[in-house]
């Protein structure tokens, strides 16, 4: 299927993850940020796999290349959701 038919993927926080997100008050990290989740929501797996147990879920990590942000997120099986469990902005 061609990219640009796909659906995007829905975006949820961890509870880290969303206590970290309230804690951003800088309008440009909130911008780097929101340029992140949209990448990860066309592209799921455009970040790389982290090494894991093989128990554990399967986590992946997103550095965005032009602003200061790193996002620890893994995705759902169906790759609808990408649950994000840690901010850096």
């Amino acid at each position: 299927m061609p990219r640009n038919d796909r659906r995007r993927a829905r975006i949820a926080f961890s509870d880290p993850a969303a206590g970290q997100l309230e804690e951003i008050t800088s309008e440009a990290a909130l911008h780097a940020l929101d340029r992140a989740l949209v990448a990860l929501s066309v592209d799921p797996e455009l970040g790389d796999p982290l090494p894991s147990a093989v128990d554990r879920v399967p986590l992946r990590e997103y550095t965005d290349p032009v602003e200061q942000v790193r996002l620890l997120y893994f995705v759902t099986a169906l790759h609808t959701v990408v649950v994000v469990a840690y901010i850096e902005a």
